[in-house]
């Protein structure tokens, strides 16, 4: 079979302004950024309409789960059967490009395209929510400089959308007086900015204003918040964002509409895309699909106790991306092993299936599980995932888009169909709005990883007084933890229970309007691997070569 790009480079690409007016834009409403990409601003006079469905998954492995993959052969498996679908998406950071995960535009024939632009800086959206993160935190660092507004300690980071570790703890301001003031800092990810969430839960551009002005940046000597409108630089971020908010219109590898846009990681973020993007898909489309970054545990419960409530959202139907191999993995299959039928290993896996899919549950929406097929998968593990999903009530198919496109999904379509039919059904979210931020805590850890309690450390005892001394004690939380596990150890697999969550550090969002509540070992800035993907990725003949 071809690589990715080599599928992605033999396919014709509609010209953007076809694609733009087959799903019925008006020339107004779209600005061509190219030839295969346009910046779209829908007519207010449109409103959403159609059925919305959440692609989740079953807890990660280190090859992934084929959740964008799927997300992409559901929408042309839906346009396959004659419903008129439309995909909401994320961006793809360029940190798991040139790092270990590789791009994030889909694989096989279930991609969207120009897969090398979406995967490497696209329209630049990553990098005017960078440099507008790092003008504020050099207006910040200019005002203590000056002496303004009584700074005491600056709570904003600078962001980087690469992945390295060097940047996580740093001293700035060195060299004498003339260099600035010395002050322990460090970078985060561009997808953990809190920029990026902002930008992505805006509900249009005065929301968006809204959030910025509430950004709390620094403490003041008086225990006080200091504000981005106290500081008053919130139009120029506004101006260096004015572009990057209107969603990004692409299309799939068979051709439908596909809106990619904003980008924030499910484990160390909220992890769903932009609220005006799925608001996009929902006018266009009758089935808008849209996908949550990681397991149900982590994108999934964001994307219902943030996303949704903030946004007003209610889906019609929730997806959980399986593989016999992710299920090998948490049956404890070694990684040089996986991709062998081993039944006793997938049935042991098979609780982590069954945590999942009750999750999502609990959470309303009727449920469909996807199996992402691949080409040795054994008819005997399938025919056991099957009957695990009609135990436990949840609709199932195989999906098989990488290697068919929607040809491969006609069936998954059919079963999501059916899955969204009659009025959507109340979110039963995990914890009360205005619960103390420790109850909300301990319900979506019992609730959602199994966990039994939780422990905080020194730091996190003091961020939550401060949190709750300015006021934002009940505020949504956001937890940050690894992907690899319900739990916030990697080893733990399966679906580990009774086990006590070790809290790190707790930090406000107020704009976003959550608290992030970091867990274990987790890390804002992700470090390189051994060996980067940046080793295989190059230029041939005026074509970018080794990208996946």
């Amino acid at each position: 079979m071809l690589s990715d790009i080599e599928i992605a480079h033999a396919t014709k690409l509609k010209p953007i302004e076809q694609l733009a007016h087959e799903i019925g834009l008006s020339d107004e409403e779209f600005e061509p950024y190219g030839r295969d990409k346009a910046k779209v601003k829908l007519s207010p006079e449109r409103k959403p309409h159609g059925k919305l469905i959440l692609v989740t998954a079953t807890s990660g492995m280190p090859a992934g789960s084929g959740k964008t993959t799927t997300s992409i052969a559901l929408a042309q498996g839906l346009r396959r059967i004659g419903k008129k679908s439309c995909l909401a998406l994320r961006e793809p950071s360029l940190g798991p490009c040139f790092g270990m995960k590789g791009g994030a535009a889909g694989g096989g024939y279930s991609q969207v395209l120009p897969m090398e632009s979406i995967n490497l800086h696209f329209t630049g959206d990553f990098h005017a929510i960078t440099a507008a993160n790092n003008l504020l935190a050099a207006i910040i660092d200019n005002c203590r400089f000056r002496g303004e507004h009584d700074i005491k300690e600056v709570t904003w980071k600078r962001v980087l959308d690469v992945n390295d570790r060097q940047l996580r703890f740093i001293v700035t301001g060195l060299g004498g007086s003339a260099n600035g003031v010395p002050a322990e800092t460090g970078f985060d990810i561009t997808v953990a900015s809190e920029l990026m969430a902002v930008f992505c839960l805006a509900k249009d551009e005065e929301d968006l204003r809204a959030r910025i002005d509430r950004m709390v940046v620094a403490t003041k000597r008086d225990g006080s918040a200091l504000t981005v409108k106290e500081i008053g630089c919130t139009g120029a971020l506004m101006a260096l964002l004015l572009e990057a908010v209107k969603p990004n219109l692409v299309q799939t590898i068979e051709g439908g509409p596909a809106f990619i846009h904003g980008g924030p990681f499910a484990n160390i973020a909220h992890g769903c895309n932009s609220v005006a993007a799925t608001k996009a898909a929902l006018t266009i489309g009758d089935y808008a699909i849209t996908e949550a970054g990681f397991g149900s545990e982590l994108g999934g419960e964001k994307f219902f106790d943030i996303k949704c409530r903030s946004a007003g959202l209610r889906p019609n139907a929730t997806v959980i991306v399986t593989s016999t191999r992710a299920l090998h993995w948490h049956g404890g299959v070694p990684l040089a092993d996986i991709g062998q039928p081993n039944l006793e290993a997938l049935k042991k896996g098979l609780c982590n299936l069954d945590h999942h899919v009750r999750n999502m549950q609990g959470f309303g929406p009727n449920v469909v599980v996807a199996l992402n097929h691949f080409a040795n998968d054994d008819e005997a593990e399938i025919e056991v995932i099957r009957r695990r999903c009609e135990e436990l009530g949840a609709r199932f198919a195989v999906s098989d888009g990488f290697a068919r496109g929607g040809a491969g999904t006609e069936e998954l379509a059919r079963q999501v169909v059916e899955a969204c039919e009659g009025d959507p059904r109340p979110i039963n979210f995990a914890y009360e709005e205005d619960a103390p931020i420790l109850d909300k805590l301990q319900a979506v850890i019992t609730r959602c990883y199994g966990a039994k309690d939780f422990s905080l450390s020194p730091k996190a005892v003091k961020d939550l007084k401060q949190i709750e001394s300015l006021g934002f004690g009940r505020l949504p939380i956001c937890i940050a933890k690894t992907p690899l596990s319900l739990s916030h150890d990697p080893k733990l697999l399966g679906a580990p229970k009774g086990f006590t969550i070790p809290v790190e550090r707790m930090i406000l969002n107020a704009g976003a309007g959550f608290v992030v509540i970091t867990t274990g070992s987790i890390l804002r800035m992700p470090g390189l691997p051994k060996v980067p993907n940046a080793f295989k990725i190059d230029v041939k003949d005026g074509q970018i070569v080794g990208l996946s």
